[in-house]
């Protein structure tokens, strides 16, 4: 089968493959060669990563790529017996991608520059192996959207901050810490403790993107999942990152009230996101995934064991002898 593919592989005329390497070398050389963007100052690829920053709330950027590949993999080997058949029908996809170069450097927009990456190699596999290697190895290549910092995105933080103070507010009041909520600053009833103010860096805005990341990427590779199921698993990251942010911010003032507020306020607010947000929500990750597999222990069926009754009459007994 391999060396059959390889044949059919090489069946694609010289002249064509001579013009999609081509082409692909022009990307590649555009996207990490040209400086063009930001007065020139920079490449596409030079400007993504540079905007992976607490500013951008983008510091995850770095893991896409990696994800992108490891689901690349996984891709991979679902095609292992499946047929090369190259077509040119995929060139129309890398031409988008031109059109996307060229629009980004005309309108000094690196953003469409970077977004173009996926069509030129979706385009380029089309080519190479065939319509179904590409519809396999799409979604890994699209992932890579993720990466690219939205523009406007830190505008949305307003409404997440005024959320994750009125539920910090109410999980704190369930605990039994008498709070007052003033906008977006939360202060102690009792006056044990100053105001805290819920800043952006608290909206819980920046963990809810890399969350989304790993949600994702779970539902696309839980491929034994149904489709809807793998939907509400990679959906599941918005949720899951209000509440447990919420409860991140409720504990803050807990820990002000019940420990000590200078703690609070420095320690357990710098490091409660690496000891207490992402492994709850991870938890809450696998959960969900055990719920919608059907792997939950205590949710399973419990198979119902009937054993055959055996007639002791005329079973013979040891040192009988048999008939």
């Amino acid at each position: 089968m391999k060396a059959e593919n390889q044949s059919k592989l090489l069946n694609l005329p010289s002249t064509d493959w001579i013009y999609i390497s081509l082409y692909l070398l022009t990307a590649i050389a555009f996207l990490g060669f040209y400086y063009g963007f930001l007065e020139g100052h920079y490449t596409a690829l030079i400007w993504l990563k540079s905007s992976w920053n607490s500013q951008t709330d983008y510091e995850h950027g770095w893991m896409v790529p990696l994800l992108s590949v490891w689901m690349l993999i996984h891709a991979c080997r679902s095609l292992k017996e499946e047929a090369i058949k190259p077509s040119l029908h995929g060139i129309w996809f890398t031409i988008l991608g031109g059109l996307l170069c060229a629009i980004s450097a005309r309108t000094q927009q690196p953003r469409l520059a970077i977004g173009a990456i996926p069509f030129i190699l979706s385009g380029m596999v089309w080519c190479y192996w065939g319509f179904r290697y590409a519809l396999k190895t799409a979604f890994p290549f699209f992932f890579l959207w993720m990466a690219i910092p939205l523009p406007g995105f830190q505008q949305a933080t307003v409404g997440m901050q005024q959320l994750s103070a009125q539920l910090a507010h109410w999980g704190a009041g369930i605990c039994g810490v008498k709070t007052i909520l003033e906008g977006t600053t939360v202060s102690s009833a009792t006056g044990n403790w100053d105001s805290f103010s819920i800043a952006g860096g608290c909206s819980g805005m920046r963990s809810l993107m890399a969350l989304l990341m790993c949600s994702v990427a779970w539902g696309y590779l839980a491929d034994k999942l149904s489709m809807w199921k793998r939907l509400v698993l990679a959906l599941s990251a918005l949720p899951l990152s209000i509440i447990a942010n919420a409860f991140r911010v409720a504990s803050i003032f807990i820990c002000a009230e019940y420990i000590n507020p200078a703690f609070a306020g420095k320690t357990w607010h710098d490091w409660s996101g690496l000891l207490f947000f992402f492994p709850a929500s991870l938890v809450c990750l696998t959960l969900l995934h055990g719920l919608l597999a059907g792997e939950i222990p205590f949710l399973k069926k419990r198979k119902v064991v009937t054993r055959r009754e055996t007639n002791t009459e005329n079973t013979p007994q040891k040192g009988e002898p048999q008939a």
